[in-house]
């Protein structure tokens, strides 16, 4: 074998090593950043919850030697949970739920406050509870004739802008939390009925590099 060939041969084999990497990667990185994301916000919490706790409670939780709040692994995690899952359930019993609707209109009606809360609340609302707007998945055309975008209907209807028969559709950027709001004729909108909105989300968010499962 002349040292052509051997230079060819040793080639292809540094290209499958390098093929096997990429693929190595593609494989372990969205599982070792899911990971990360998830241990890194478990520690924070673990880090921050037993100094409030002694700030508030002394009592509870003490110091070791070293001068240091006393930490159980996973604690505040579980706490946190615990809390949320407590704050949902009471704001479900009746009594409960007017108590809430009364701070809720108080926040909302606090000048500066009610900004922030309103804002807050709404974009939580548009991808979950009884008020989820990111439900209807849609092809909306606003650059070209043949170029179309993903996004939700957010309102069916234009009326209080004085634009009949329009609809307001969200666009959301890929790989960011921000968006564009169109307010576009009905005519220029495909409805996508054979997808979830999730999956929608999803393959819009990731610029079209996941797979749609229908």
């Amino acid at each position: 074998m002349n040292k052509s060939k051997l230079n060819e041969a040793y080639k292809k084999q540094l290209k499958k090593l390098f093929q096997y990497f990429i693929q190595g990667l593609i494989v372990l990185a969205p599982i070792g950043i899911t990971v990360w994301v998830i241990l890194s916000l478990f520690n924070l919490i673990d880090d921050i919850l037993p100094n409030l706790l002694h700030t508030i409670f002394p009592n509870w939780i003490g110091k070791n030697v070293n001068g240091d709040v006393e930490k159980t692994t996973g604690l505040g995690f579980v706490l946190i949970i615990a809390f949320v899952l407590l704050v949902g359930w009471l704001s479900s019993l009746f009594m409960v739920g007017r108590l809430v609707q009364v701070l809720d209109k108080v926040l909302e009606n606090t000048p500066g406050i009610k900004v922030i809360y309103s804002s807050v609340k709404d974009f939580l609302e548009a991808f979950a509870g009884n008020k989820k707007k990111f439900d209807k998945p849609v092809l909306v055309n606003v650059d070209a004739a043949d170029v179309w975008r993903i996004g939700f209907i957010t309102r069916p209807d234009a009326d209080e802008l004085d634009l009949k028969e329009h609809v307001v559709v969200y666009v959301p950027h890929s790989y960011a939390i921000s968006g564009i709001t169109y307010i576009v004729p009905k005519d220029k909108v495909k409805l996508l009925d054979k997808i979830s909105a999730a999956e929608a989300m999803k393959f819009t968010l990731t610029g079209g590099v996941v797979e749609i499962e229908e």
